[in-house]
C-alpha cells in the first residue's frame, strides 16, 4: 500500500493523508481547511491533491476545522463515501461545518464589497451550508476502544486523544495478501493535565504511526496557573487601564477551558466586576454539546460538578447571538472581556472586533493558542507595528498579550507520553505532520534518541510505499 500527505506537511493546518491499498481502495484520514497562510490559503484549498471522487472511505479524527474544514468541499467534488467519527466528533462536525460555511459566506459578502468598489472579480465561497448538511448524511459513528470492520480488508479503532470532546487518534488494520498492517494516526494529542478532559488513551503496537507535532519542541508554561494569569489579564486591562479585553478564541475546546477557569475566580470570589461577552454562537452550540459528554471529563471536574452543577456559567456572562448584538459591543464605553473566535483571528467575528479596538492603548488583545506566523494572531504575535485586516492597514496600538500555558496541544513531554505505549524497535516508520518544519526537524531528533529507527517529516504531496 502507499500513504500520500495532502496537507498538514511541514505546516499545522489542512489534514490530509491518504492511503491507497494494493486492490485500489483509497482512505482518506482527515480532510482539513488550511488555515492563516496568507494569500497561500485559498489556492491550497482548491488543490485537493487527490480526485474526492476516487476515495472510498474517509476516517475524521475530531471536529477542528483544520481536520474536517474539507468534507463539504469533497463531497460537492464527489465523494460520496462514509465518513467515521466518534458520536461526538460528528455533532460539533454538524455545527461546526455549518459555520464555517456562514463565515465563508459572510466574509465573502464583506470581502466583495470592497472588490467591487477597486474594480476586480468577486471571490466565491468554496462550499455553502447545503454541501455542509450533504456532508453530515454520511457520518457514521464509532464509539472508543472498538473495532469496526468498514471492508473485508480495512478495520478501524478509536482511542480518545484528550484533545477536544469526541477527538480521538485513529488505528487501522490494514490485511494484504494475508499480512495485516497496524497504523496509528494521532490526529492531535491533547495533554496530561488538561483543566477539563481525560488524558489521552494508550493504543496498540503500531507498524507505522502517523504524529502531530505542534509542540515538538516546547514545553507549556506551567509556573504560573492558566486562572491566576487570566485574573491579572482581567484586572490590568478592565480594571486598571478601563479598556476592553478581547480574546480570540476557538469555538470548540479554548472557549470551554476559559468560561471554566473564569468560573473558578468567581468559586475563589476573585472575579472581576465586568462584564463577559462570549460572541460566537457556535461557541454556545458547542459549549452545550461539552455539556452532553461529561463522562470524557477527567476526575477533578467531575469532583466540582457535583458542588458546581456548571463549571461553564458565573455571573455577567453574556452569549451574544445576532450580528447587530455584535456590532453593539463596539460602542459599549464600558471595560468588558469578550471572547470570539477565531482562535488564529483569521475570520469570523473576533477580526471585527480585532479591527474596531486596535486603535486604542486601553484595549488588549490576548492570544490564547497556537497561530499560524502569516495568521493575524500570529502576526499580532510576532509584535509587528501594523496589520492588514480586511484589506485595510491598521496601526497596533492596543496591547497585544499571550497566555502560553493554555493550550489543548500536547508538548513534546506530552507526545513523548503519548508514544510511550509503544516498543519503538517495532514502529518501521514515524511520520511527523502537523507543525512547522524547523520544529518537527528538533522532535525528529528527540524521537530517534528514543529509539524510533525512520522518522520522516513529509513534505506537501509526499507519497511512499509502506
Amino acid at each position: 500500500m502507499k500513504i500520500a500527505f495532502h496537507g498538514a506537511a511541514r505546516t499545522v493546518t489542512g489534514s490530509k493523508h491518504l492511503i491507497t491499498l494494493q486492490n485500489g481502495k483509497k482512505l482518506l484520514l482527515d480532510c482539513g481547511l488550511f488555515q492563516g497562510l496568507g494569500k497561500d490559503t485559498a489556492p491550497m484549498n482548491e488543490d485537493f491533491g487527490f480526485d474526492p471522487a476516487s476515495v472510498d472511505y474517509l476516517v475524521l479524527s475530531h471536529a477542528h476545522i483544520d481536520h474536517c474544514g474539507q468534507i463539504p468541499h469533497v463531497v460537492k467534488h464527489g465523494y460520496t463515501g462514509p465518513i467515521y467519527a466518534t458520536p461526538a466528533t460528528k455533532e460539533l462536525a454538524g455545527i461546526l461545518l455549518e459555520d464555517s460555511a456562514q463565515i465563508q459566506r459572510d466574509d465573502t459578502r464583506f470581502i466583495n464589497k470592497r472588490r467591487a468598489k477597486q474594480g476586480l472579480p468577486p471571490y466565491e465561497p468554496i462550499y455553502d451550508l447545503e454541501d455542509a448538511a450533504k456532508a453530515l448524511e454520511q457520518f457514521t459513528t464509532v464509539n472508543y476502544n472498538v473495532w469496526a470492520r468498514i471492508d473485508e480488508s480495512i478495520e478501524v479503532m478509536f482511542t480518545d486523544a484528550g484533545h477536544i470532546i469526541g477527538s480521538a487518534a485513529v488505528h487501522l488494520r490494514i490485511t494484504e495478501k494475508g499480512k495485516t498492517t497496524c497504523i496509528s494516526f494521532s490526529g492531535d494529542v491533547g495533554r496530561y493535565n488538561d483543566a477539563i478532559l481525560r488524558s489521552p488513551d494508550i493504543f496498540p503496537q503500531a507498524d507505522y504511526i502517523i504524529l502531530e507535532s505542534t509542540y515538538g519542541n516546547k514545553l507549556h508554561d506551567e509556573v504560573h496557573g492558566t486562572v491566576d494569569t487570566l485574573y491579572d489579564w482581567v484586572h490590568k486591562t478592565c480594571i486598571e487601564k478601563k479598556g476592553k479585553l478581547i480574546i480570540p478564541a476557538f469555538s470548540v475546546g479554548r472557549t470551554q477551558e476559559i468560561l471554566y477557569a473564569l468560573n473558578q475566580l468567581e468559586v475563589e470570589n476573585r472575579l472581576p466586576s465586568v462584564p463577559y461577552y462570549v460572541d460566537s454562537p457556535l461557541s454556545r452550540e458547542a459549549t452545550a454539546v461539552l455539556k452532553n459528554y461529561p463522562q470524557y471529563f477527567n476526575k477533578r471536574i467531575r469532583r466540582i460538578m457535583q458542588t458546581d452543577n456548571d463549571p461553564f456559567d458565573f455571573r455577567g456572562l453574556n452569549f451574544i447571538k445576532t450580528v447587530d448584538e455584535s456590532k453593539n459591543l463596539n460602542n459599549l464605553p464600558q471595560p468588558c472581556v469578550i471572547i470570539s473566535a477565531s482562535g488564529m483571528a483569521d475570520a469570523g467575528r473576533v477580526k471585527h472586533h480585532i479591527m474596531n479596538n486596535i486603535h486604542d492603548a486601553k484595549n488588549t488583545i490576548l492570544m490564547v493558542g497556537y497561530c499560524e506566523p502569516h495568521s493575524l494572531g500570529g502576526r499580532l504575535m510576532a509584535g509587528v507595528k501594523e496589520v492588514k485586516i480586511f484589506g485595510e492597514m491598521f496601526p497596533v496600538i492596543a496591547e497585544v498579550g499571550q497566555m502560553r500555558s493554555m493550550s489543548a496541544h500536547g508538548d513534546y513531554d506530552d507526545l513523548c507520553q503519548f508514544l510511550a505505549c509503544q516498543d519503538p524497535a517495532m514502529v518501521q516508520t514515524l511520520f511527523l505532520v502537523h507543525g512547522e518544519y524547523e520544529v518537527q526537524q528538533d522532535f525528529a531528533r528527540r524521537l530517534v534518541r528514543k529509539g524510533f529507527k525512520e522518522v520522516v517529516i513529509p513534505e506537501m504531496h509526499y507519497e511512499t510505499s509502506l
